[in-house]
């Protein structure tokens, strides 16, 4: 909360306020938790050996240099009366006003003590203690309007003179004192303020959490917020509100080699002594410090032990506030160490030279404050904007911790909702997030599995949709794999006259159909209009209308489904064969001597056996066939009756056809002993090829013409070096031009270099031909072009550039061997219905259209998703909301045609507030990602960056201003369930495709571009913000993962290992001071300096640490669609520039903005649209 908060303008104390209850806190300052990393950096103004120093004031933040006091209404659940998650600017508080509660004050009743630890953040320094955190035995009393009864005194702190006794007494305490010397009377420009924290009981290290339940406030309390305080004797104090005008802090000049700090500068300040008791004369009570403990000097003495037992982590706000100090002794030997760090420079950092910290000071009056930061986002560049040099650039420092954190997010999410089942039989629910487990069931409508919305309440009008800019998108996953608790979807076979559908907008039965003249017609919920029910399929309806069979028919009570397709279904009126796959391999010279081929037909031997089969198959129908290639194709004829394979050379690659039919597409185990000699022979064949050149288009067409002649589809599987330059068509030239980046032109570098590849991958997918494409490059292959085929048939690129036998296989082999086993539909159709109001206007993913509405694709795996937005063509009414039917029909692999159906009702609403209640902001990111994506391909990316941006802006524009509390326009007010919008949305700014960094080629930006288009909501989640875990927390004996860590530098430590993985790769980031034991028990090795920079698997030793660190990274890559290449990066390292870059909250290489800085850019670009 902002110093110049109105008393007015939040809950007094005690009022009811929303929060997440119960949740388990990491443990900050003096005790650490399990999964809590410590910081890599010093101490600030680190402790003397051997004294004990005071901690220092409550209240005492040091990034203000004044205490605030009052509810955090910032970020706060936007159920309340307040403006959520605002973040006020810097003024003085009113002069009326009690004192807060003295030392020590109990809760109120029913209420959990909070801890003294901000949530989801990192502890730094000190070692866990012994004394676990522990909820309270029972609520500790709170009578309103009695004196609070004071914890026992700490014994070290001395009193100074007797507390003063009235609101009255306090103001006189006060008089004449002002702060930094300055004073005018212009009011301060409106920044983006800084929220600081909870009440709290001072002094007892323990927070008020806020609840429904809570009664009125004690009155005193709610009169006003006490005047921030210079605690500081010498200083004039006058009950007037605060200078206004407060020095800007210029950095100190940098020590050699480190860049400037956002400290204040730590020469000759000494730090408070701490407080707990009654105030000094002349200072007020002050509030609970910032979260960063980088001022607190040496560990108190342990409270008393009834204050221990009462500690528990409580319920967090929903993201800015700070803690009470620490109340564990931390154990001795260890120096205090700091985080949170701001900006280049962190404090002074062990074997770096830093200012001198003073002379400690045992008991004596403080030094004065370092001055009072207030965020003015008019004075901070946009985030594009980096022409100054840093020394030159003064910063206002925001405390990271005091911004949403998608940490702590998460964690709530997942401690509220983990537990229950999601049962789906209600219209319009969101979801839990996808970063927790949790089970579905389908009572009615699609699981989440399925089909994620940006909202589940939409605007009834498109005006009010248009007002508040949030797209209307579904992200739609028709193939997904279920866990295995959950029921996949029941198949349902109607005979011969195939499902029932509405005579009119061919909609399929659904649970939202009404049934009517005592169950002979039915009326559809997609465009009303009235259908008879054949007379198979009549069933007499119960005295509340439903049929009597409802809970009997999937498709009659159940969001998802399957039907069992006639043969109108089927191409050409015909059913279709089981399809094949043809497996085609590059053996040019780099694909031999690089070892690759011989490691494909290896692999090849041991996979053939598990091909995808039906579920209770005894064999895959799956056909297979084989092509070798450089500038000429190889046919092997495999036939079960031939006792060696034969080989047909085709080196007509203008004209391609496919010189056999019968013995090219066979069954595995009839021809095992011919493929197993094939694969054999083929390494053999070519190990002395001089070969370097390739072609690629006929390779394709080659596989078309197999998969035409014997009539059914299929997928290549196709295995290629280099770009194709051999004479042929579909040759492609090196155009890879890095001068092009931030010109006009850039967008060229993403489109096809030539429309052959589009007209082919026309054909392909009216074959249902869909293409694999494994890429191994030692340089430019022209990603954007060679993808076209395998991106619009629905198939998947997977790249593995510079490949190495030893490093890359086990890789490779893993993304094969799921490519191969995972589910499939081929030649299939997907069309969304809407009810009357909405229709779908605009798709997103891997797919052909060659109308408005059919999204084709020749194949579509479990893994691939299709995004589809919505536009109003019509008022929807808030009674009967908004339906959604997807129906994808395909054909399975084992030749069946079938149609799944999935089915989602949405609520419609008349007010902005509902739909910003309703939004879930991964789902909107997976939709803005691929708008983005798709953009790069027709605009400037600079153009496509700014309108995000703008987007962006104007949703929380006007969240501000139709839903928001009125409010001083210097507070940035977010709503709940989009703090994290800004964030997530930096982070989509700053990957390759929108801004570049120095090492990102043009073909990884290609293939990084093509990948996303057909994410789902999770695997984009973990892609723009990368999972940070601290592998030296890890419970060895339980089987849970650490808690995750913000993504920043300053939340490591050079005394930890931490692992990163964002669905591509996974970082083990080793610190320079880790203890030689984890080295040893994870490495194997006895040093620091022995750790290899090669390993691609960590290697698998006996100890416990290795086996848990092992478990960890299997656990991942069992989450993700692709097998994660591992990197080992050792701190101070090469490898590190490129571990920084996933760190997405700082600053990043290329010139995207930190966090903090983007968020102060949005405020300003939110100001200027309210201006």
């Amino acid at each position: 909360m902002s110093v110049n908060q109105q008393a007015h303008a939040g809950p007094p104390y005690g009022q009811p306020q929303p929060g997440y209850q119960g949740y388990q806190q990491p443990a900050y300052g003096g005790q650490s938790l399990p999964g809590v990393p410590q910081s890599q950096y010093g101490a600030y103004n680190g402790p003397m050996p051997g004294y004990q120093q005071p901690v220092p004031p409550q209240g005492y933040f040091p990034s203000l240099g004044f205490p605030s006091k009052g509810s955090p209404v910032s970020l706060n659940s936007d159920t309340s009366s307040l403006a959520p998650n605002f973040i006020g600017s810097l003024r003085a508080p009113p002069t009326s006003g009690a004192p807060p509660p003295a030392s020590g004050a109990s809760h109120p009743s029913g209420h959990l003590a909070y801890s003294q630890f901000e949530h989801g953040d990192v502890q730094n320094g000190i070692p866990a203690s012994a004394a676990p955190m522990q909820r309270p035995p029972a609520p500790q009393p709170f009578l309103p309007g009695s004196a609070p009864t004071p914890v026992s005194q700490i014994s070290t702190f001395q009193q100074y003179g007797p507390p003063p006794g009235s609101v009255q007494q306090l103001r006189n305490h006060m008089a004449g004192m002002t702060i930094g010397g300055t004073a005018a009377s212009a009011p301060p420009p409106a920044g983006l303020g800084y929220v600081s924290g909870s009440f709290s009981a001072t002094g007892s290290g323990l927070h008020t959490p806020y609840s429904a339940s809570q009664g009125p406030p004690p009155a005193s309390v709610s009169e006003g917020l006490p005047l921030a305080q210079p605690p500081f004797p010498g200083h004039t104090v006058s009950t007037q509100r605060l200078p206004t005008q407060v020095p800007a802090f210029t950095p100190p000049p940098p020590s050699t080699g480190v860049a400037p700090s956002s400290y204040p500068p730590t020469t000759g300040a000494p730090r408070p002594p701490a407080m707990p008791g009654p105030p000094l004369p002349g200072q007020t009570v002050p509030a609970p410090p910032s979260s960063q403990p980088n001022h607190v000097s040496s560990p108190p003495p342990p409270p008393p032990p009834s204050t221990m037992a009462g500690l528990h982590p409580g319920p967090p706000m929903s993201g800015l506030h700070g803690p009470p100090p620490p109340t564990h002794p931390p154990q001795p030997g260890y120096q205090m160490q700091q985080n949170g760090s701001f900006g280049q420079m962190r404090g002074p950092q062990p074997n770096y030279g830093g200012a001198y910290p003073g002379a400690p000071n045992y008991g004596s009056p403080p030094g004065p404050p370092p001055p009072p930061k207030r965020l003015d986002p008019d004075s901070i560049p946009s985030p594009q904007l980096n022409e100054l040099p840093p020394q030159q650039k003064p910063r206002h420092r925001i405390d990271p911790d005091a911004i949403p954190s998608p940490i702590q997010v998460i964690e709530d999410d997942r401690n509220n909702r983990g537990s229950e089942p999601f049962v789906t039989g209600v219209r319009g629910q969101v979801p839990p997030l996808v970063t927790t487990n949790f089970l579905v069931k389908d009572q009615g409508n699609a699981s989440p599995r399925y089909i994620r919305c940006t909202s589940y309440n939409i605007p009834c009008t498109s005006d009010m949709a248009k007002q508040s800019q949030v797209p209307l998108a579904a992200v739609i996953k028709p193939l997904a794999a279920l866990p295995p608790e959950e029921t996949l979807p029941y198949l349902v076979d109607h005979g011969e006259s195939g499902p029932v559908r509405c005579n009119r907008c061919k909609a399929y039965m659904c649970p939202f159909m009404q049934f009517i003249e005592g169950g002979r017609r039915f009326q559809c919920c997609f465009c009303s209009c009235v259908t008879e029910v054949p007379p198979h399929y009549f069933q007499h309806l119960d005295h509340t209308g439903k049929r009597v069979d409802y809970y009997d028919r999937p498709e009659l009570s159940l969001g998802s489904y399957e039907f069992l397709a006639t043969v109108d279904y089927c191409k050409n009126n015909k059913f279709p064969s089981p399809p094949a796959f043809i497996f085609m391999i590059d053996v040019s010279y780099n694909a031999v001597k690089s070892g690759l081929v011989r490691l494909i037909c290896e692999e090849l031997k041991s996979l053939l056996d598990y091909l995808p089969r039906e579920g209770n198959m005894e064999e895959s129908a799956i056909r297979v066939g084989f092509v070798t290639y450089n500038k000429v194709l190889h046919f092997y004829n495999v036939k079960s009756s031939l006792a060696q394979p034969q080989m047909m050379v085709v080196s007509d690659v203008a004209d391609m056809f496919v010189p056999l039919l019968d013995g090219f597409l066979v069954n595995v185990n009839e021809s095992r002993t011919v493929i197993a000699s094939l694969l054999d022979q083929i390494p053999e064949m070519f190990a002395d090829t001089r070969e370097t050149e390739t072609v690629f288009a006929p390779v394709i067409q080659a596989g078309l013409e197999a998969l035409k002649a014997a009539e059914c589809a299929g997928k290549l599987f196709i295995f290629h070096t280099s770009l194709p330059i051999a004479e042929a068509p579909g040759k492609l030239k090196n155009r890879d031009d890095r001068k092009l980046i931030n010109t006009d032109k850039e967008k060229t570098l993403f489109q096809p270099q030539t429309s052959f590849y589009n007209n082919l991958a026309k054909d392909c997918v009216a074959q249902g031909c869909c293409v694999d494409l494994f890429l191994f490059p030692n340089q430019y292959l022209d990603v954007a072009t060679l993808g076209v085929v395998p991106y619009q048939t629905g198939g998947s690129i997977y790249k593995y550039a510079y490949f190495q036998l030893e490093t890359d296989q086990y890789r490779f082999l893993n993304d094969l061997r799921r490519d191969v086993q995972k589910e499939v539909g081929f030649d299939a159709v997907m069309r969304v219905r809407t009810s009357t109001g909405i229709r779908a206007t605009d798709f997103f993913g891997a797919f052909y259209m060659s109308n408005t509405t059919d999204v084709e694709m020749a194949g579509l795996d479990c893994d691939k998703t299709i995004t589809v937005e919505f536009k109003h063509d019509d008022k929807l009414s808030e009674d009967s909301g908004a339906l959604l039917q997807c129906a994808l029909l395909y054909t399975s692999c084992a030749g069946q045609r079938r149609l799944r159906i999935h089915n989602l009702s949405l609520n419609c609403c008349t007010q902005l507030a509902d739909l910003y209640r309703n939004c879930e902001t991964d789902t909107l990111i997976n939709y803005l990602a691929k708008y983005a994506y798709r953009g790069v391909l027709s605009s400037p990316v600079k153009t496509v960056r700014d309108a995000l941006i703008n987007q962006c802006a104007q949703i929380l524009a006007c969240y501000r201003k139709n839903c928001a509390s009125p409010s001083s326009a210097g507070q940035l007010i977010l709503p709940e369930c989009m703090k994290l919008l800004p964030v997530y949305l930096n982070c989509v700014l700053k990957s390759d495709v929108l801004q570049p960094g120095p090492e990102a080629t043009t073909d990884d930006r290609a293939y990084i571009r093509q990948l996303v288009t057909s994410m789902d909501v999770a695997e984009t989640n973990v892609f723009f913000y990368p999972r940070l875990l601290p592998l030296t927390k890890a419970d060895v004996d339980s089987d849970s993962l650490p808690a995750a860590i913000r993504n920043s530098e300053e939340r490591l430590s050079k005394g930890d290992i931490y692992l990163l993985e964002n669905g591509l790769n996974i970082f083990v980031w080793v610190g320079v001071s880790v203890q030689q034991s984890l080295i040893q028990n994870l490495f194997g090795v006895s040093s620091f300096s022995q750790i290899s920079n090669a390993l691609s698997t960590l290697p698998v030793l006996e100890n416990p640490f290795s086996k848990k660190v092992r478990s960890i990274v299997d656990m991942l890559q069992g989450q993700r669609s692709r097998y994660m290449k591992l990197i080992i990066v050792k701190q101070e390292d090469k490898l590190e520039m490129l571990f920084k870059h996933f760190l997405v909250e700082d600053k990043s290489l290329s010139g995207g903005a930190s966090y903090v800085d983007f968020l102060c850019h949005m405020h300003k670009e939110i100001r200027q649209l309210l201006s």
